[in-house]
């Protein structure tokens, strides 16, 4: 399973795709294991919720209480680094070198893996907004950087874990995506070296992005599932 992908392409996409306030600053394109990338998690109880402007109210004593109040934002847009750095971590040089390799996650252990456990029953999941992800073709004997994106061009919404890990007055906010297996996927099977077993993200659906993120725990496995062949493209890289 590759662990680069491309983030959404204009700040407005966040909003329109996700619902969310769009990011006044815009991270590179690609992110790889330690880079800054966005994702989406629920409203922390820390953070106010921030309401949608009503519409203008009318004349009248009343008006004000007349008025449609929009329903406060149960999602947030944040930043953190690509690579997930477990809270028991003891300085932040380790969790650098941890965070190379906790970009993926495999659904199935995320929650027995000591790196991941607590972060899943505290119920830390998050959604990455991503344009494209890659994976290298090697039907051919060499490896192929393939771009993955949906036949449509929209957004797509993988599922993750996201963790926020301090101590001697360093913070880090990070996040990990989760795959799913792919060995009988129409397309995802092409990927990756032989003998080695077929991975793709746990790409959601639309209109489960709410679901996935406050969901009960028995329930979120319901989740991880391959994303249908027929909705994805992918094309070659093209050799600069």
């Amino acid at each position: 399973m590759s662990t680069q992908y491309e983030c959404l392409k204009t700040p407005d996409l966040y909003a329109d795709a996700f619902g969310v306030e769009a990011p006044s600053n815009m991270l590179d394109k690609q992110v790889w294991p330690r880079k800054q990338g966005f994702f989406i998690r629920k409203v922390l109880l820390s953070t106010p919720a921030t309401a949608q402007p009503s519409e203008p109210a009318t004349s009248g004593a009343d008006a004000s209480a007349l008025a449609p109040q929009a329903a406060p934002r149960v999602m947030e847009l944040a930043q953190g680094q690509f690579g997930l750095v477990p809270t028991w971590v003891k300085s932040a040089s380790d969790a650098k070198l941890r965070s190379t390799k906790l970009a993926v996650t495999r659904y199935e252990t995320m929650s027995t893996s000591t790196n991941t456990r607590d972060t899943w029953l505290s119920g830390k999941r998050c959604i990455i907004p991503m344009q494209a992800f890659f994976e290298d073709d090697w039907r051919s004997g060499k490896a192929v950087p393939t771009r993955i994106a949906r036949v449509d061009g929209k957004p797509m919404g993988v599922a993750g874990l996201w963790e926020r890990w301090a101590k001697d007055g360093e913070e880090i906010t990070s996040f990990t995506l989760l795959t799913v297996n792919a060995n009988s996927h129409a397309l995802m099977n092409r990927y990756g070296q032989n003998g080695n077993e077929k991975r793709m993200p746990a790409i959601l659906n639309e209109g489960a992005w709410s679901a996935w993120l406050s969901a009960p725990i028995d329930k979120a496995r319901e989740f991880m599932r391959a994303y249908p062949a027929h909705f994805l493209l992918a094309n070659p890289v093209p050799k600069k």
